[in-house]
């Protein structure tokens, strides 16, 4: 196929250039209805806000220019079969999840999965069969999943309809999951990769395997985070094994029917550029990368970390874009030195946790911002080196299931001040935004580590979330139980 094709975005122009008369949504009508919001984005962005048209195809029955996009992004992506998300891989990923479970089935996952997983478990009624990641306890971070764990859990649960699989993790740790997926399908098993930070896994060279090149049978992935897409628009891609129509039926029930034209011009363009420039671009990316950590391990205390680590079992692959830095040896918990990089030096980082921080390098970066972000994290070790005393270093504390998510979420429950939670079992989620891996979820028993672990989160200005109580103060529980 001729991967130099954009046929949304030329819809879009074409329809632009007919000038057509709107007598339809949406009410802002081309950007002439609300000025101040055309002033602010842009007359050539108002003006191809559009509504679905017979020109334009629509995302829910794609048959011409959506359809034709699809069949670009597929070949560029090596799958069967790619549908457009715009409700951003949240979606995607419940999606996968809801297209092959159903109430009381199987899935078998590792626990340091994005809480979108979860929620699709609530959703559908699916029972999780955690497989605790392996830790490093240097990094205090979650690694990927050993293979042994992975067949003690397929073995154990035969009975599973498919196994979950993040590649990477936010850090950008891979497991095997080649020989994950092939000992899945020996097993009747789907297999779903989470891809919201692999999108150039499927352009770059000397990167992890793709999930579509490792014969797994979906993957969702963000083109937003590193293809250059706008924020929200995402891919499912679709292996060899799956049925799409049934595929586009669950996307229907999860997705909106007023998909923005924005969004999916934005994934259309994005594809292309891939397609064409992605060797390229992302070999610059993980050579700026590749500087960047050398930099940083420089000014001592820092720990900018990559295959080094491997162990061709939990951390089978690196993603080398992935610019993470253990920070504790600084005395500096990874969201302070967040907190210091924005405050006082006007850069905005991925994430900071307990003791790592995260710059996320794409399509987009230049080697004199990396420059300004070495040169800050110099000036921050000169400036606030501490003694490490007293500070947590582990990032994942292993979980106690007790209740499914789905009966968890829906039992009767009871609000309850944090530090009078202890040993009761947890109805909704805790997490530091981002990653939003949470801490706790809905249906987990809430031990003192756990206690300890919120408590210290909050005091080094972590920002939780998932509560219903929008302070973090109260937990809702079980009750009775």
């Amino acid at each position: 196929m001729d991967q130099t094709r954009a046929p949304i975005f030329e819809a879009l122009q074409q329809t632009k250039s007919n000038r057509v008369v709107p007598f339809d949504v949406p009410g802002h009508k081309r950007g002439k209805g609300n000025k101040e919001l055309t002033n602010f984005l842009g007359e050539q962005c108002m003006s191809v806000d559009v509504n679905s048209m017979k020109p334009l195809d629509n995302l829910c029955h794609p048959v011409s220019v959506i359809k034709e996009a699809e069949e670009l992004a597929a070949e560029a992506f090596g799958a069967k079969q790619v549908f457009f998300m715009v409700n951003g891989t949240t979606s995607a990923v419940q999606s996968m999840i809801l297209s092959v479970c159903k109430q009381g089935d199987k899935i078998i996952m590792p626990r340091n999965v994005h809480r979108s997983v979860i929620n699709a478990l609530i959703l559908c009624g699916a029972i999780p069969v955690y497989v605790n990641p392996e830790v490093n306890h240097e990094l205090g971070i979650s690694l990927g999943m050993s293979m042994a764990k992975v067949e003690k859990a397929i073995l154990d649960n035969k009975d599973a309809k498919a196994i979950f699989v993040n590649n990477p993790t936010y850090y950008g740790i891979c497991s095997n999951l080649k020989a994950i997926t092939e000992l899945a399908h020996q097993y009747g098993m789907v297999v779903l990769a989470d891809e919201a930070h692999g999108t150039h896994f499927y352009f770059g060279d000397d990167m992890p395997i793709s999930a579509m090149a490792a014969g797994a049978d979906m993957s969702s992935v963000s083109m937003h985070k590193s293809g250059g897409s706008l924020t929200q628009s995402s891919f499912l891609l679709v292996g060899e094994r799956m049925n799409p129509g049934h595929i586009r039926q669950v996307i229907n029930l999860m997705q909106t029917t007023s998909a923005s034209y924005l969004l999916l011009s934005s994934l259309d363009i994005s594809r292309k550029n891939l397609a064409l420039y992605g060797k390229e671009i992302f070999a610059r990316v993980v050579q700026m990368a590749n500087y960047a950590r050398a930099e940083i391990n420089k000014i001592g205390d820092y720990y900018a970390y990559s295959r080094e680590l491997l162990n061709g079992d939990s951390i089978y692959d690196f993603d080398m874009t992935k610019l993470s830095v253990h920070t504790l040896n600084v005395g500096l918990a990874g969201i302070e030195v967040y907190d210091i990089l924005r405050d006082e030096y006007d850069i905005q980082i991925e994430l900071g946790d307990i003791g790592n921080i995260l710059a996320y390098l794409s399509v987009g970066d230049r080697p004199r911002d990396l420059e300004r972000l070495v040169s800050a994290l110099s000036e921050i070790r000169r400036r606030y080196k501490r003694a490490r005393t007293g500070m947590l270093s582990q990032e994942y504390i292993t979980p106690l299931l007790v209740l499914p998510p789905e009966e968890a979420f829906y039992a009767p429950k009871v609000s309850l001040l944090i530090e009078d939670t202890l040993g009761c079992i947890c109805t909704e989620y805790v997490m530091c935004y981002p990653p939003g891996i949470p801490i706790l979820a809905p249906g987990e028993r809430i031990t003192s580590e756990i206690l300890e672990y919120i408590q210290y989160a909050k005091s080094k200005g972590c920002f939780l979330t998932g509560t219903e109580d929008l302070q973090v103060a109260r937990l809702n529980v079980t009750k009775g139980v």
